[in-house]
């Protein structure tokens, strides 16, 4: 099954597939699920985390669909949008038709999103979730300390706060990822009291942490309409309602989740004002990193508002 980081890349894709029906078939209603393959191409520079090659300009009966394409089932293309689209229908145009066993789409589909839309977006790659375990190494700063604080959330232990420009915000740990083990030590189970006073005695020189990459936190992408907006209103980081018709609405955003990045960059600790700005400055495609607010309240109770809004890094990683 073809994935797709938001619903009108997935509409798009499906008018670059049926667009690429052989003259002689005639058209279904049958949607398409999975990308067309086609020999001698690398799969991957169908996909957003491929380097887009630069395509001859090629003839096609259907090209003059594009320009007038301003609205498709509810969606607002912009013009950059919609030279996005012709660049990779004129890129498609050019090759030979091949079939592809539905086992190889599966198999790339999972590796990769298809993203006509989405492509070119920064904020797409920067705020990719992967929930996969990673080692990372540190050392304590000149204060003996790494920068950051954890909290015990089910059995297990959570980073709630990175500081900047700390040993920890350097070795690129994030609000939200899970400790799984400290040096040879696993710490399921333990309270963030007994981990942070076991750090406390650790040597400063090497620390190796095992970390799973923020299990509760996802991802949705979204994109502005002609008036620049995605179609959510939030309150306190807290998404509080959902504009009928609009991008959020079409791409299954929750009421009750709480903002923690966009595209990429940690907004935690951030008033609303600010976190309006990097919404208002982003691009057409907006990323948006969420996790429901009950378990955001949960993990940040009793840590100080004010002692967040000080220290939290705010750093934008870029992998």
């Amino acid at each position: 099954m073809s994935l797709y980081p938001s619903l009108e890349d997935m509409k798009v894709d499906q008018i670059l597939q049926q667009d690429q029906q052989p003259k002689n078939q005639q058209p279904t209603n049958r949607p398409i699920n999975g990308p067309l393959i086609y020999p001698g191409t690398n799969p991957s520079s169908l996909y957003y985390n491929a380097a887009q090659p630069s395509a001859p300009a090629v003839s096609h009966p259907s090209a003059s669909l594009y320009p007038t394409m301003d609205l498709y089932n509810g969606i607002d293309l912009t013009p950059t949008e919609i030279a996005i689209i012709e660049r990779q229908q004129q890129q498609l145009a050019s090759l030979q038709l091949a079939q592809t066993r539905p086992n190889e789409i599966a198999t790339i589909a999972n590796k990769h999103f298809i993203a006509p839309l989405s492509g070119n977006s920064v904020g797409l790659k920067r705020a990719t979730v992967t929930n996969g375990v990673r080692e990372v190494t540190l050392c304590k700063g000149a204060d003996q300390k790494l920068g950051m604080r954890l909290k015990s959330i089910n059995n297990a232990i959570f980073v709630v706060l990175v500081a900047q420009g700390s040993p920890a915000a350097l070795a690129g740990l994030r609000f939200g990822d899970q400790l799984l083990q400290i040096n040879e030590t696993y710490v399921a189970g333990m309270s963030h009291q007994s981990v942070h006073s076991m750090i406390k005695k650790l040597s400063g020189e090497r620390i190796t942490f095992s970390v799973r990459d923020r299990p509760l936190e996802r991802t949705i992408t979204l994109h502005k309409d002609n008036g620049g907006e995605a179609g959510f209103v939030f309150s306190n980081g807290k998404i509080t309602s959902i504009v009928k018709d609009s991008s959020a609405a079409r791409n299954g955003l929750l009421t009750d989740s709480q903002i923690l990045e966009i595209n990429g960059q940690n907004v935690v600790g951030l008033p609303d004002k600010k976190v309006k700005e990097y919404i208002q400055n982003s691009e057409n495609t907006l990323t948006l990193t969420i996790m429901p607010t009950v378990l955001f309240e949960k993990i940040m109770q009793n840590m100080h508002s004010s002692l967040v809004k000080k220290l939290m890094d705010h750093t934008i990683f870029d992998y």
